[in-house]
């Protein structure tokens, strides 16, 4: 796949069982070692066999804000997923990194260990983009393993946890969201951390087009006037044209929500395409876990998500 191809539903992995092994690994930023073990005694008690990367809480010499250099990190991630004996690779945390690491990724040897379930949000996005154009996979963008909503929230734990083992209950991705337009349309989700999707606008390997998308956009510590920067770059690049619908989650220290709902409004509520607001997934408590690259409906009046299929195949 490339990124001049437009939104269409990608390959699903399989869904969990219990003993599967799971590997956490740090692709972005540092993560501290309590709430790493917090988050992997969670897993534990899932039925899971959690085993944390050899670098997951590496700390890069120089760069405070890196978890480990970038070569550590990708070469992380390559070796969780293509060991056999894992199932699902999941983030320990987000912050910044992801970029770095992402070109540096052997995604021929990820392709041919086959498709497993990938898990996180924030920086991550740029992942959740590699894993969906390079290898046509879809992908969860839901809570961390290392996250403070994973180790307090009881809604976030119970929705990933019925994603990951039981996908079909969750096939409908029910919000309190407001509608900022109305309607309904039809798509394959895709999406994460507007801050993130805006940085890879030009590079070779990233998607070109939402169109034919249902668009999950949030972020986190963007004021309103740098959220209206990143949108109307995705509108100049075209990157916004032909999109289905778009889904608005947590804005998290982003300034008062008067004037961040604003901006959104002001620049994509000419798309004329539904919009909802307060879709309950992103930096916030209690997030949804969203599958990327699964066709579906969103309905902005009601504020919900349908699947056409669960997450995770059988």
């Amino acid at each position: 796949m490339t990124g001049a191809v437009p939104a269409a539903p990608l390959v699903r992995p399989p869904r969990l069982r219990p003993g599967a092994r799971v590997a956490v690994v740090a692709p972005s930023g540092p993560v501290p070692e309590d709430r790493l073990q917090a988050g992997l005694d969670i897993l534990r008690g899932w039925d899971l066999d959690p085993v944390a990367a050899p670098h997951a809480l590496d700390r890069h010499p120089e760069l405070d804000h890196l978890a480990g250099a970038d070569a550590a990190r990708a070469r992380d991630l390559e070796r969780a997923w293509c060991d056999p004996s894992v199932s699902a690779v999941f983030c320990a945390r987000g912050g910044y990194g992801a970029a770095r690491m992402a070109d540096l990724v052997d995604w021929n040897a990820l392709r041919a260990a086959g498709p497993k379930v990938f898990l996180g949000f924030s920086d991550i996005t740029t992942l959740h983009e590699a894993f969906a154009l390079r290898l046509g996979l879809v992908t969860l963008h839901g809570p961390m393993v290392a996250g403070a909503d994973f180790l307090k929230n009881a809604r976030a734990q119970e929705h990933l946890r019925r994603t990951l083992f039981e996908p079909e209950a969750v096939q409908v991705v029910a919000a309190p969201g407001r509608a900022l337009v109305g309607g309904r349309a039809r798509g394959v989700t895709l999406g994460g951390c507007l801050s993130l999707l805006s940085a890879d606008v030009g590079v070779p390997a990233a998607r070109r087009s939402a169109r034919g998308g249902l668009l999950f956009l949030e972020d986190t510590g963007e004021e309103p006037y740098r959220i209206d920067r990143c949108l109307t770059q995705l509108l100049r690049a075209g990157w916004l044209t032909g999109v289905a619908g778009v889904a608005l989650g947590s804005w998290e220290e982003c300034g008062p929500y008067d004037a961040v709902r604003a901006v959104l409004l002001d620049r994509l509520g000419d798309l004329g395409v539904p919009l909802v607001e307060d879709f309950g997934f992103g930096h916030c408590d209690g997030s949804l876990t969203v599958p990327f690259g699964v066709p579906g409906e969103l309905d902005a009046d009601a504020g919900v998500l349908r699947l056409d299929v669960p997450a995770l195949t059988p």
